[in-house]
C-alpha cells in the first residue's frame, strides 16, 4: 500500500476560466465543483473591480479570493485608467481589502518604456511596503509569418530577472517553447504562484485543460508536491466557446487532474 502526501496548497479557479461569465458565476462554479477558492481577473465586470462586491461573494460562498490578476493585458488597458502603476496599485488595494496575499501581473509591453525602466524596482518597493507578493508572470514572444517580436520588457522569461515572486503559466511555456520543468527548478522558492493549463506548442496561447496538450502538467504537479509547494495552483482554462454544461465538465476535469497529480510519495 503506497502512501502519498499532499502539501498545503489551494487549488483554485480563475475567473478567466468562466469568461464571458463574470465573477459571481466563478464563485458559483468553484463552490459546486469543490475548488478551494478563486482568483479574480480584473476585467470589465464591475464586481471584479470592487472589493465590497467581492467580499459579499466571499461571505456568501465561504470561499476565499486568494489572488487578484491585475488588468495588465492588452484587452484591459483602459480599466482603472491608462497609467500602469495605477492598475497595479489598485489591484494591491483590492487584494488587501479582500484578504488575498498575491497580485499577478504581466511584465510591461515594450512600448511602455518608462514603466518598464522602473518595473523591477517598483515591484520590489510595493512588496516591501504592502506585504502583498507581486508575482510576475512568464509570457512568450509574439510570432507571425516566420517572424518573432519581443513584446515585453525587461523580458518575457522571468527566470533571470530579479523578481522575488513569479507566476509560472504552463500555457505560456507551451507557446514560448520553454521547458516548464527546468523553469520550476531554476525558480526554486521564487515560484510563488502557478497557472495550470496546457498547450500544444502553437503560436496561440491556448489554455487547454491539463492533460490535453504537450506540457508535462502531471510531472510538474508531482515535482511541486515533492518540494512541499504551498502556494496556489490556479486553473486558468479557456472555455469561452463552450456552453455552460461543457464548461462545467471541462472545469471539473481540470480540478480532478490537479487533485490527482498534486501528490508525492510520503517519506518513510
Amino acid at each position: 500500500m503506497s502512501i502519498s502526501r499532499i502539501p498545503d496548497a489551494k487549488v483554485v479557479l480563475s475567473s478567466a476560466s468562466v469568461y464571458p461569465h463574470g465573477v459571481a458565476a466563478t464563485f458559483d462554479l468553484a463552490d459546486r465543483l469543490g475548488y478551494d477558492g478563486v482568483e479574480v481577473m480584473v476585467w470589465n465586470d464591475p464586481v471584479s473591480q470592487e472589493a465590497g462586491a467581492l467580499q459579499r461573494l466571499i461571505d456568501h460562498y465561504q470561499l476565499p479570493v486568494v489572488s487578484i490578476h491585475a488588468p495588465t493585458l492588452l484587452l484591459t488597458q483602459r480599466i482603472w485608467g491608462t497609467e500602469p502603476w495605477d492598475k497595479v496599485d489598485n489591484s494591491v488595494r483590492v487584494a488587501r481589502e479582500v484578504g488575498a496575499d498575491t497580485v499577478v501581473l504581466h511584465p510591461p509591453f515594450r512600448w511602455q518604456r518608462e514603466y518598464a525602466a522602473e518595473f523591477v524596482a517598483g515591484v520590489a518597493q510595493r512588496e516591501e511596503e504592502t506585504g502583498i507578493q507581486l508575482a510576475v508572470e512568464n509570457m512568450f514572444p509574439w510570432r507571425a509569418r516566420q517572424r518573432e517580436m519581443q513584446a515585453y520588457l525587461p523580458g518575457w522569461d522571468p527566470v533571470d530577472i530579479d523578481y522575488a515572486h513569479v507566476t509560472l503559466d504552463l500555457s505560456h511555456t507551451a507557446t514560448a517553447g520553454s521547458d516548464a520543468m527546468a523553469m520550476q527548478a531554476a525558480l526554486g522558492e521564487r515560484l510563488a504562484h502557478v497557472h495550470l493549463a496546457d498547450g500544444s506548442g502553437s503560436f496561440k496561447d491556448e489554455h487547454l485543460v491539463p492533460g490535453r496538450g504537450g506540457q508535462p502538467c502531471a510531472q510538474f504537479l508531482e515535482a511541486l508536491a515533492a518540494r512541499g509547494y504551498d502556494g496556489s495552483i490556479v486553473l486558468e482554462v479557456g472555455t469561452r466557446k463552450l456552453d455552460d454544461e461543457e464548461r462545467e465538465l471541462d472545469l471539473a476535469e481540470a480540478l480532478a487532474f490537479a487533485r490527482l497529480h498534486f501528490a508525492a510519495p510520503a517519506l518513510p
